[in-house]
């Protein structure tokens, strides 16, 4: 297990302070505020901590609401709202500095057997083809507005084994392209076998890379090149089969639209072997810098 991965865990592994409050810590992100990965992520480990092990998590739906201090400790509290024969039902403010930033609902099932039926998986290369973080934002630093953000988001990533099918945003600024981006991704290093920790990854992940089909349909390069400044309003998953966040899985992503500030992206998130594992759609604020 890498370094980076051990330290990610350990943000995951909050502290319980009573019997339905957590308190989480933050680490630097690649902006001055926490990422919003992250507080889901840590939202659902406080709500999946007041839910019977055999319940699975099943969908969340999440608002973004203040931006978070990374120099201060977040606190959870979870309400439980529902415990029905096979579902329960929890809500998670989290709060900062005596306001809420961030809330979260989220739905667990005990497993029934159902219908089946499922988007196909769309054309992907293998992964292992394509280059890894650390060999392609090197590339790309003489286009970053701060000259060590390509470290810094190496850092940010380290984690993670994210690697891009095609050109992300920064690579291609000025190029208008189809609102259509593919990303692979995996831990860097083994997880234990607890579907709650390999959902809450997943959640962590998903945050990172959602609204670049945003931006490359009006050729953008992102927060990181500086022509648009942004963040995330709302994020819902739906968790449809199980999935391991520490084996690749195909993050297949578009945006539909974009107006008023705001861009809306969608996706599906594919096992190797093609098994439609999850649904995402955020919307987020997308701005062009004025003057």
């Amino acid at each position: 297990m890498s370094a980076a991965l051990d330290s990610l865990l350990d943000l995951l592994d909050l502290e319980r302070i009573e019997r339905d409050i957590f308190r989480g810590t933050s680490r630097s992100a690649v902006v001055p505020r926490v990422f919003g990965g992250q507080v889901a992520a840590q939202a659902l480990v406080a709500a999946g901590r007041t839910v019977p092990p055999d319940r699975g998590a099943h969908s969340l739906h999440a608002y973004f609401l203040r931006a978070g201090d990374p120099g201060a400790p977040i606190v959870y509290t979870v309400d439980r709202i529902r415990d029905g024969k096979s579902f329960t039902t929890r809500r998670v403010v989290a709060v900062q500095h005596g306001q809420p930033i961030f809330h979260l609902s989220a739905s667990f099932q005990t497993y029934e057997e159902g219908l089946e039926h499922q988007a196909d998986m769309p054309a992907s290369p293998d992964p292992e083809t394509l280059p890894t973080a650390a060999e392609m934002l090197p590339r790309y630093a003489h286009l970053f507005a701060d000259p060590g953000m390509a470290d810094r988001l190496s850092e940010a990533r380290a984690a993670v084994d994210l690697r891009y099918v095609d050109e992300p945003p920064f690579g291609t600024v000025g190029e208008a392209r189809e609102p259509r981006s593919q990303v692979w991704f995996r831990t860097n290093g083994k997880l234990a076998d607890d579907p709650l920790l390999h959902v809450c990854m997943a959640t962590y992940v998903s945050d990172m890379t959602l609204l670049d089909s945003v931006l490359l349909a009006h050729g953008r390069g992102g927060w990181a090149v500086g022509d648009v400044v942004g963040a995330s309003l709302d994020h819902a998953m739906w968790f449809h089969r199980p999935f391991r966040a520490d084996e690749w899985l195909l993050y297949d992503q578009e945006s539909p639209s974009a107006s008023g500030g705001r861009g809306l992206g969608q996706a599906r998130i594919y096992t190797a072997d093609g098994r439609l594992a999850i649904t995402v759609i955020q919307e987020g604020v997308v701005r062009v810098p004025r003057g």
